[in-house]
């Protein structure tokens, strides 16, 4: 799984001290629902916004919900 982060979900995870591992967790782990520009998972408190390109995981934002 080859993660690529938008400087904005960036960002986000340095705000609101949120780490790598747990954006892969969220992603591996929670639930997911479809969007208009792709994927939204959520696991424990986090919630992943994403969509995949290929072998890519383009994560473009980050919330704590």
């Amino acid at each position: 799984m080859e993660l690529v982060f938008t400087l904005h979900a960036k960002r986000q995870m340095v705000e609101r001290g949120i780490s790598k591992q747990q954006v892969i967790d969220t992603i591996k782990k929670g639930g997911k629902v479809r969007q208009t520009d792709g994927l939204l998972a959520s696991y424990a408190y986090i919630k992943v916004a994403f969509k995949i390109r290929g072998e890519k995981y383009i994560i473009k934002t980050v919330m704590i919900t």
